[in-house]
């Protein structure tokens, strides 16, 4: 009688023990059903006017994740594990169609035709004059009032031995928001195997136009914006940067960073330098800013890293792109409630957007967005995850 009491004793134990490993595995998002490499396809949704989106949602070898869907190419979720393999999500965003249409601030998005700012909404080429619509203070930013990024996308997913992803296209019509030429508009993201998500741009036009399409993910390597992003230690390869008037247009100018607040040559915590008493630091809030990275132009080379010293998250960035957008979150306060109930407070999540420069039509020395008819614009940006010892 007593053995059978110690059998059934340690049984139960067993059990228990069991249960709670499970339990532990699916916390850590380590199971192979969560873990597991493919696509899966699944409805996100109705738009205002009846448009149906779908959510991809990609997992490689390594159990990294990312989710996107095919309204605004928009990434809503990207998994990664911490030093101890804790899966998190380190982007910001939202549940459900709805919020994103209604209080997206342009979370993940693709952003076109024209991302950043062009001043007061106008430029010529060939001597004729075009007006956009204006959406920021007088001036036009991310490409006006329906940009890319309240665009329903066609949307096709592949997978192959190494990779998978999903490309999106659009055409976007002669005069859309003000742009000439209609555009036929290619954006694939591929999840490759060293745990990056890659995004190519492709388009070509019909007329002479300017373009300048990047991605807006705000990322918080810690915990996907629950708290600040002030100790992630960011790096950006650029000597140079745009100063900006109060309207965050550019001067003209292209500045050092040395001995300024925008020196990030070395890695330096966000927030070291963030409240520093700098004019343009006044006209921002705080970082948003571009900077005119040292690497070769059109080449794909590593241009900035973001390192989360608690969980150990490394971002590392690479861009075919001139420049790339440092934004701090400074214009998040709290009123947005996104993914799991977090509200976003104040600087809860940075971006890294990839791109020619601000106002680039009306800058003759900056970096060219001119596309013509028979060019094909090409760009690649790199999101890379690491993890570190």
């Amino acid at each position: 009688m007593i053995h059978k009491n110690r059998a059934a004793k340690n049984y139960y134990q067993l059990k228990t023990i069991a249960i709670v490993f499970l339990l532990m595995l699916v916390h850590m998002g380590c199971t192979e059903t969560s873990r597991k490499k493919g696509i899966v396809e699944t409805p996100f949704g109705t738009t205002k006017d009846g448009k149906k989106v779908t959510h991809f949602q990609l997992t490689n070898e390594s159990g990294m994740s990312v989710g996107i869907i095919n309204y605004g190419g928009i990434i809503t979720s990207i998994e990664v594990p911490d030093r101890h393999n804790v899966f998190g999500d380190v982007v910001l965003g939202h549940d459900n169609i709805k919020d994103y249409e209604e209080k997206s601030d342009f979370f993940g998005c693709i952003v076109g035709r024209f991302g950043n700012r062009i001043a007061h909404g106008k430029f010529s080429l060939d001597s004729t004059e075009y007006k956009l619509f204006l959406n920021n203070n007088g001036h036009t930013l991310h490409g006006g009032q329906k940009g890319f990024d309240k665009q329903v996308w066609e949307a096709k997913s592949f997978e192959n031995q190494n990779n998978l992803g999903v490309v999106l296209t659009h055409i976007s019509a002669d005069g859309e928001e003000g742009y000439p030429g209609t555009l036929e508009c290619q954006v694939t993201y591929t999840l490759t195997v060293d745990n990056g998500l890659q995004i190519d741009y492709l388009a070509k036009t019909h007329k002479t136009t300017v373009l300048n399409l990047t991605n807006h993910t705000y990322f918080n390597l810690k915990d996907g914006g629950k708290s600040p992003i002030l100790d992630h230690e960011l790096q950006i390869k650029a000597s140079n940067y745009t100063p900006v008037d109060a309207g965050l247009i550019p001067t003209g100018e292209i500045g050092p960073v040395a001995g300024t607040p925008f020196d990030f040559t070395q890695p330096t915590p966000i927030g070291k330098r963030i409240d520093a008493k700098h004019a343009q630091l006044d006209f921002g809030l705080g970082y948003d800013h571009n900077y005119v990275l040292d690497s070769k132009q059109d080449a794909l080379e590593f241009v900035s890293s973001v390192v989360e010293p608690e969980s150990g998250r490394i971002l590392e960035v690479l861009t075919t792109e001139p420049g790339v957008q440092f934004y701090s979150g400074n214009f998040l306060n709290g009123n947005i409630t996104g993914k799991n109930d977090i509200t976003y407070q104040h600087r809860t999540g940075f971006c890294l957007e990839t791109q020619h420069f601000p106002d680039s039509p009306n800058q003759p020395h900056f970096p060219s967005t001119v596309l013509k008819p028979g060019e094909t614009y090409k760009s690649t940006t790199v999101y890379r995850f690491k993890i570190k010892d």
